[in-house]
């Protein structure tokens, strides 16, 4: 008996991160590409769609023009902050599960998201990184905390990201803020006499956020104890190091209804 495949649709599917998805739609036998969207179609690699025209792959500069054209069963989402969450409630309007990469999404937001799906009957996930390594360093983060509640994070990419902190960065404390009490850190009399030299406000912990040339993606979770430290450090080096997360991603959200934020949710 044949499998139905799941159908997928990509926005933003001629950037670095969207090329990646497509590729791995394209190798993967329970999946189908079923709508690109693109500012054209030229922008979308000819190479990757090369002898798959009978799949019917859409191409469409917009995404309400590609989900009205393709019955998409997923959409995956890595474009920019600003659009994100206009994606998703378009995706949701749809009926089309979304998966997005995106950060920059509020509480608030998530929270009517995640209703507006349980009203469709369709799952979704909005998680700031999918890359099993980083989740993994979250979690051990998160336990270390509850032993060492003294902890700053350092976070490093490239000079063309737009947001600081970065979505994974701020997961990350958000994880380590439930396993442990607010605790402000570092002596009470401290100064700064450059502004900002100690970093973003956490709960009580900072956040330290690098941009230069020539990074990917790293993030390093510091802790101090008495004569110790412990440091716990994730780095990435390519985007298709996202792929077998985001390959998880779409076949799991097939299964419940709802809103997930946060890739680690899916991992067991």
């Amino acid at each position: 008996m044949t499998t139905q495949k799941i159908r997928v649709a990509v926005a933003g599917a001629s950037g670095r991160m969207g090329r990646e998805v497509v590729k791995m739609v394209l190798e993967d036998d329970a999946l189908q590409l079923v709508a690109a969207v693109a500012p054209s179609a030229g922008s979308v690699d000819a190479g990757l769609l090369a002898g798959k025209a009978d799949t019917g792959i859409t191409v469409s500069a917009t995404l309400e023009e590609a989900l009205s054209s393709a019955k998409a069963d997923v959409l995956v989402d890595f474009t920019v902050p600003q659009a994100a969450y206009g994606n998703t409630k378009t995706s949701i309007a749809f009926g089309v599960r979304p998966i997005i990469g995106t950060t920059g999404f509020t509480p608030e937001q998530i929270e009517e998201l995640d209703e507006l799906c349980l009203e469709k009957g369709i799952g979704g996930l909005i998680a700031p990184n999918f890359s099993i390594g980083a989740i993994l360093m979250m979690k051990f983060a998160a336990e270390a905390s509850k032993y060492l509640p003294h902890v700053e994070i350092i976070e490093y990419h490239g000079d063309q990201k737009l947001d600081a902190p970065s979505g994974t960065s701020i997961k990350t404390a958000e994880l380590i803020s439930k396993a442990r009490k607010e605790l402000r850190q570092g002596n009470p009399q401290e100064e700064e006499v450059i502004e900002g030299a100690r970093g973003g406000y956490y709960n009580g912990f900072r956040i330290h956020s690098v941009r230069l040339p020539g990074v990917f993606a790293q993030q390093e979770v510091v802790f101090g104890g008495y004569g110790q430290t412990l440091k716990i450090r994730h780095d990435s080096y390519d985007r298709a190091g996202y792929m077998p997360g985001v390959n998880v991603a779409v076949k799991k959200v097939m299964t419940y209804s709802g809103l997930i934020y946060g890739f680690e949710h899916m991992m067991d």
